[in-house]
């Protein structure tokens, strides 16, 4: 249920002064508001008496956004149309980053306020000293009753309004006494997330809470049972926490660290991650964040200082490990949360680098077993907990989470183990670790350690499966499945690149971010200029707007699975290369080397290049284009051959081709 400073019948808000209304909208705002804000009140009031004189239906102001930490400054519902309008008092022009600022509150709304599903929503941008409206009902491919923005001047909002309704009139009429009563859904993106949950918001007023998703929170809380137990019987205990991908790990492993900084009750937390570009963005996100919401209270906060308060509680695995390494002291904190543990580098490619970086001849450790002993040093209680993605290896000496199974076994056996039940699943490749395990340790399994629904993709749940059965070659569920998604989320295959950038702009609506990934093996796709060996700055990529040629707007720069693991667009266009090909029922992989196409014989290089897919494959929350080139016969390096039979057997499963 959302909430609102003020609310009232149109014909009531009409009669009332402004004055007593300004009063009620002024006492519900918690944060005292100020001079200029009461007078941009005052105005909306007065140019809202004028607009809706003569129609009936309901009024909301200040209509709250929780996802977006937002309030819409007016609401209006009239018959079976819902107007969202957002005044800019003074403005006489209608920028585009305002204009998104309105569609993005009417796309919240649409996709995850229940009542507006399935209404009619309206965005208006008025610019209260705009000379010229433009007052155009445009409904978009969609088809989901949300138009695009309306820009009026504050003398056309009524036009608006009439025009809007007349185009509509055929639709439903709305429940007004039920709108502001239904249930809020968000599903944010992760970095949304984390800037939500740093600022004390809970997992339940960002997140979705229907009955489908109710183990996040029962994971956040058997997590912190798990740490209160260790606590308080001065216990170790390491935890696997398994999920689908898209689910929600790095937003439990968040969590938990965000509700465990308490520093005087020896309660500190650290979320590490081997994943720099996501760390990278998240401190970025954070430090931005702060340093604005300082400058909007009168303070100032210098970015340095923001970031160097976010890097205590969200920092890279490596440098955690390093900094262990020179001090023999336990570590601060004695919870330590691992994300994408998964990826936890191997024996071999630990020494070596350890040997050949850092200079430790002497290192003789994995890093599990390297991380687990600095936590093993406290002398009390400590806490280990293992974010585990299942399929998600892509890089050479990720270990897998056997690893860290075999370091218990090996070393730490006076652990306690909680473990999901999910982790026994081929796709862990763990079954004979855990069994090993049992025999030395205590291991209890909990059902509540496995996230099993996707939170990345609120339009397609099964997304995460299709792309499964793709990749397994598992033809009659893939069929089936995409039969279950594809009306809500739009899968769609092209042969032109310019086609697919053009499907993407036309389907990103507001903020929403969209952007090109390809495989970091995708070496051939330079005649279209994508150029996977040209780095890119993932913060730019992820967080500048649409004005920056460094932002994933631009769609000129590709990311690669690299940098998009843990992170999501909105709108994703996958560009297939020649490294991964159908061929006769089976995956063959391949690596350019010099001036041709080599085959990947070895297994576990196979397996790290269709993970990387996997990764692809699964970053957009509400569509993708993918995209297969035409071969070139005058090139013997895309030869037909190379992606033809990949095209007809995507085409086969059902996707439509543009």
């Amino acid at each position: 249920m959302l909430n609102y400073y003020f609310k009232d019948s149109i014909n009531s808000f009409l009669q009332r002064s402004s004055e007593e209304i300004l009063g009620f909208i002024s006492k519900a705002d918690q944060f005292d508001s100020t001079r200029n804000q009461n007078k941009s009140w005052d105005q909306q009031i007065s140019i809202l008496k004028t607009a809706l004189s003569g129609f009936d239906g309901i009024i909301f102001f200040e209509f709250s956004i929780p996802r977006m930490g937002k309030r819409i400054d007016a609401l209006v519902i009239i018959n079976n149309v819902v107007f969202v309008i957002e005044f800019k008092v003074g403005e006489s022009r209608f920028l585009n980053y305002q204009i998104d600022q309105v569609w993005d509150y009417a796309l919240d709304l649409k996709n995850f306020h229940k009542p507006s599903h399935n209404a009619v929503l309206v965005p208006i941008l008025v610019s209260t000293e705009a000379k010229k409206s433009f007052i155009e009902i445009i409904v978009t491919s969609h088809n989901d009753k949300l138009t695009l923005p309306i820009k009026s001047t504050k003398e056309d909002i009524k036009k608006a309004i009439r025009c809007t309704l007349q185009f509509f009139e055929n639709e439903e009429i709305i429940d007004v006494e039920q709108y502001a009563k239904g249930s809020y859904s968000p599903t944010p993106t992760i970095i949304e997330a984390a800037v939500s949950l740093y600022n004390n918001h809970s997992v339940d007023e960002i997140t979705r809470n229907d009955a489908e998703a109710k183990n996040l929170k029962q994971t956040t809380s058997a997590i912190s049972e798990l740490i209160d137990s260790a606590k308080s019987r001065n216990k170790k205990v390491i935890c696997f926490v398994t999920g689908v991908p898209g689910a929600g790990k790095t937003l439990v492993g968040l969590k938990v660290a965000t509700s465990h900084l308490d520093k005087e009750m020896r309660h500190s937390s650290v979320y590490l991650s081997g994943n720099a570009p996501l760390v990278a963005i998240l401190q970025e996100a954070l430090a931005r964040d702060n340093v604005q919401r300082e400058k909007l209270a009168g303070r100032k906060l210098t970015k340095i200082s923001a970031k160097q308060a976010v890097k205590s509680f969200i920092q890279i695995i490596h440098h955690y490990r390093d900094a262990y390494l020179i001090s023999q002291e336990a570590p601060y904190d004695h919870v330590a949360i691992f994300d994408e543990a998964q990826r936890a580098w191997n024996k071999e490619q630990t020494v070596k680098f350890m040997r050949q970086k850092k200079n430790q001849p002497d290192f003789d450790h994995s890093e599990p077993e390297f991380l687990i002993s600095c936590l093993n040093r406290h002398q009390d209680w400590a806490v280990v907990i293992c974010l585990v993605g299942g399929g998600q290896e892509i890089n050479t000496g990720e270990a897998g989470i056997s690893e860290w199974l075999n370091a218990i076994h090996n070393q730490f056996n006076d652990w306690e183990v909680c473990i999901s039940p999910n982790l026994t699943d081929n796709e862990y490749s763990a079954v004979e670790s855990i069994k090993l395990l049992q025999c030395k340790s205590v291991v209890n399994f909990n059902e509540d350690l496995h996230l099993a629904v996707s939170m990345r993709s609120f339009r397609a749940e099964n997304l995460s499966r299709f792309v499964k059965n793709i990749l397994d070659l598992d033809v009659d569920k893939a069929r089936e499945t995409f039969k279950s998604i594809s009306s809500n989320y739009p899968i769609v295959l092209t042969r032109d690149l310019i086609k697919a950038k053009a499907w993407l702009k036309e389907k990103a609506r507001g903020s929403e971010r969209y952007g090109m990934v390809v495989s970091s093996q995708a070496q051939r796709l330079k005649p279209f200029a994508i150029d996977v060996k040209s780095p890119i700055n993932p913060v730019n990529w992820f967080l500048d707007g649409k004005d920056d040629v460094r932002s994933s707007y631009y769609l000129e720069d590709v990311a690669t699975e690299f940098h998009v693991q843990g992170l999501e667009l909105d709108w994703s266009c996958v560009v297939w290369d020649g490294d991964l090909r159908y061929s006769m029922n089976e995956w063959k992989t391949f690596a350019f080397k010099g001036n041709k196409w080599q085959n990947i014989l070895n297994v576990e290089r196979k397996k790290y290049l269709i993970n990387a897919y996997r990764v692809l494959l699964t970053r957009a929350r509400q569509g993708m284009i993918i995209v297969i080139p035409e071969g070139n016969p005058q090139d013997h390096t895309r030869k037909s051959e190379y992606y033809d039979s990949t095209f007809e057997y995507l085409k086969d499963l059902g996707l439509s081709v543009i």
